[in-house]
């Protein structure tokens, strides 16, 4: 009974510390979450980024949007005798010229080295067709996936899926998935006033005070890109087993049409994944997933603040790249793309002649000379 005191003050003792350590944790947790945020080194690489990224936005903004305004230009006139492959490509050719054409903001952006003088609305709008323009081309690009799968592999079983009709209810859900997915950001803050004076718009830094960020990322890059990637990848290692089991069992197989359209979608699809969505996902679920592991510094944040404006730009470079796959899945986009290149090649030609009149003439007066000279040697 006399150490019940004692034992009283040590359990007592033995509290405060473990409050004080919980304290101490939480304060070195705020701390860290408090230095990320007055980080000054993010943006170090302004100048060099004011450059480059308005160079390869505009790129984006020419070839993308005549591109895909070619796409609807050639779907337009055979609407009645459209298909299921044309009716996914048509809503992926929609989703990007909605895309670049949003651009030229993102642009002055970049130009003026991370500072958005417009607003938080149009901030958030420009974001919005952001990520609906990606995630709206993963998924699509898988519907066109499994449409060349069931095309090849299983035409009879399945091939109520590729009725205009009823892709046409899938191409409903798969926006409606879409705007499921990005609808959340308008709740969320995209412009941060930083302490230069800059305005920054849709960067990493604005969203880390989102509690919960990096389940809530590490969700959606499973959601977004692992199950569609998961998905292409099981349907083309699928259909090109097929395509060289009909190939080797009859060579007439494998030169035929079908089968040189699915593996044109094939390769497209895998290269728009590779080169495009694949970098940027897995940077953000590395950074993520440290995140949960422990605070990284400033250097870390700057260094995947850099990593992030490469992978998205890559990222963006897919509206570039989806005409590619409407030149392999639509007969009358490579169609009309032939005769453009056609016509243009005849046009160069005629006016390298017409531009020459000097050339031309002397051609004349020596195709003139010539045989007045021969007849004054044979007579």
């Amino acid at each position: 009974m006399g150490f019940a005191p004692l034992r009283t003050l040590q359990d007592n003792l033995l509290l405060t510390a473990l409050v004080s350590c919980a304290f101490d944790a939480m304060g070195d947790s705020n701390l860290s979450s408090g230095q990320n945020s007055s980080c000054t080194n993010l943006y170090d690489h302004r100048n060099t980024a004011g450059v480059l990224m308005p160079l390869h936005y505009c790129i984006v903004f020419t070839v993308g949007l005549l591109g895909n305004a070619l796409a609807l230009h050639v779907i337009r006139p055979n609407l009645r005798k459209m298909n299921s492959t044309t009716l996914y490509s048509t809503n992926l050719a929609v989703s990007d010229i909605l895309f670049t054409l949003s651009l030229p903001l993102r642009i002055l952006y970049y130009a003026m080295g991370f500072n958005w003088p417009m607003g938080e609305t149009l901030c958030k709008v420009t974001g919005l067709i952001f990520y609906i323009n990606t995630y709206a081309g993963v998924n699509f690009m898988t519907c066109l996936s499994v449409d060349r799968f069931i095309a090849v592999v299983l035409p009879l079983r399945f091939s109520r899926f590729r009725k205009v009709q009823n892709v046409k209810y899938i191409c409903v859900v798969v926006w409606l998935l879409v705007l499921a997915q990005t609808l959340p950001l308008l709740s969320m803050p995209m412009t941060n006033k930083e302490a230069n004076g800059y305005i920054t718009c849709m960067e990493y830094p604005n969203f880390e005070k989102v509690p919960n960020l990096p389940i809530m990322l590490i969700g959606a890059v499973f959601m977004g890109y692992g199950i569609p990637v998961v998905t292409i990848l099981v349907c083309y290692s699928v259909l090109c087993r097929k395509l060289y089991l009909a190939a080797k069992s009859n060579h007439l197989t494998g030169k035929s049409g079908r089968n040189k359209k699915a593996i044109g979608v094939i390769c497209c699809v895998t290269l728009v994944f590779v080169v495009c969505f694949s970098p940027y996902h897995i940077d953000l679920l590395q950074y993520m997933i440290r995140k949960l592991i422990y605070s990284p510094d400033c250097a870390e944040l700057h260094s995947f603040q850099v990593s992030l404006h490469f992978t998205v730009c890559l990222m963006n470079f897919n509206t570039c790249l989806d005409p590619f796959i409407y030149f392999f899945a639509c007969k009358g986009y490579k169609r009309k793309i032939m005769k453009l290149l056609k016509r243009q090649v005849s046009m160069s030609f005629s006016s390298v002649v017409r531009t020459s009149p000097e050339a031309c003439s002397r051609d004349v007066v020596e195709g003139t000379e010539i045989p007045l000279h021969n007849s004054r040697n044979t007579t």
